[in-house]
């Protein structure tokens, strides 16, 4: 028997499946929310798993995500494409759209589709494996809700703005680099808050320049505008923080630029008078056919090699292991399978909420 905190991989798609069902998302829509989802718990990645199911659910019944996802094409050439989201689930139509790219990307090579208007969409990893899945690399990146402070600033003015991008080798494991562009991004901070743990000195700072480490706080500090996450690099240019902010602004420009969306606070999710609206946030995907570039076989052996020169290098402690990129999320996967999701109290209060609220059916084992 299960231990109380921990559920099953399939007890948890049932319950994720049966919440999207209950507030109106059609079937095929929830099999890939659902598998964006249970990709990021079974990585480990605890930010964007079930710990984000009550947000879609909320923003649903709140009226601000449509649960009946739309994929309006406006522009549409060989190599590229402009897509309208109209406010529906992220997950749903950026698997559509990263697909639009590898199918494109079969006939000229590369390719690249900018989407609009969309929501939240998972980890952002869990698009460029799609091209890996199909022998290619590919990119996704998306902007968010305000958040990182430019360089020397004090106000939060562009979301954690994520890059991934992927690429086959010659191992299970691929080349999966899956990160923000702020030192961390607020999925751990509400992580931490649900665990009760402090945050690292240097993650944010108040509008005084001050760092923030307890979540609770921070949270509240980001709802009235009083707090910004730190770019990669941290304040100032000692640590070359101006790189962190300017890989922001490059994923904002992909993100909401190119796709004629809006950006920094026209994302906040509130109109003027405080009232809820759609995020109508932009994402931006590339799929590159490798087959284009050189032998697939070749390239696979190569980026395993590369992957490999990199693990096998000198280590300053023996005892810590080198890692690349996606490769500690792989490992994640068969414990986490066999061991189940792993769930804090505030998570299995949420899903008791739910299923109160949403009159579900499904049995829970705590």
């Amino acid at each position: 028997m299960q231990s109380p905190d921990v559920i099953s991989v399939e007890k948890l798609k049932e319950f994720m499946n049966e919440a999207f069902d209950k507030v109106g998302v059609p079937v095929d829509d929830r099999k890939i929310i659902v598998d964006v989802l249970i990709a990021s718990d079974l990585r480990g990645i605890e930010s964007h798993g079930i710990g984000r199911l009550k947000m879609y659910i909320d923003r649903i019944r709140d009226g601000i995500l449509n649960p009946v996802s739309q994929f309006e094409v406006l522009r549409d050439y060989p190599g590229t494409a402009l897509i309208d989201g109209h406010d529906g689930m992220g997950h749903v139509i950026s698997y559509k759209a990263m697909q639009l790219a590898i199918d494109k990307a079969r006939k000229t090579g590369v390719s690249a589709v900018a989407v609009r208007n969309s929501s939240h969409f998972g980890i952002a990893g869990y698009y460029p494996l799609m091209a890996v899945k199909e022998d290619m690399a590919g990119y996704a990146f998306t902007n968010a809700r305000p958040s990182i402070s430019p360089t020397f600033g004090r106000d939060p003015m562009m979301g954690t703005n994520p890059i991934a991008f992927a690429v086959p080798t010659d191992e299970e494991t691929p080349f999966c680099l899956d990160m923000a562009t702020s030192i961390s991004q607020r999925g751990k901070i509400e992580v931490a808050e649900r665990e009760g743990k402090n945050l690292p000195q240097g993650w944010a700072i108040d509008k005084q320049g001050q760092f923030v480490t307890d979540p609770s706080l921070l949270l509240q500090l980001f709802a009235k505008k009083g707090a910004s996450l730190l770019p990669l690099g941290g304040a100032g240019e000692d640590l070359a923080g101006y790189k962190g902010y300017g890989l922001a602004m490059m994923v904002e420009i992909l993100s909401s630029i190119f796709s004629g969306g809006p950006f920094g606070w026209g994302l906040t999710g509130f109109d003027e008078k405080g009232k809820k609206i759609p995020h109508s946030l932009g994402h931006f995907f590339i799929a590159i056919n490798v087959s284009f570039f050189m032998d697939l076989e070749e390239f696979k052996k190569s980026c395993g090699d590369l992957m490999r020169s990199m693990r096998n290098s000198g280590r300053l402690d023996p005892e810590q292991r080198i890692y690349t990129a996606g490769e500690k999320e792989v490992e994640n996967v068969p414990r986490i399978r066999k061991e189940g999701v792993p769930l804090n109290e505030t998570l299995v209060e949420n899903m008791q909420q739910l299923k109160q609220e949403l009159a579900m059916e499904i049995s829970l084992p705590f």
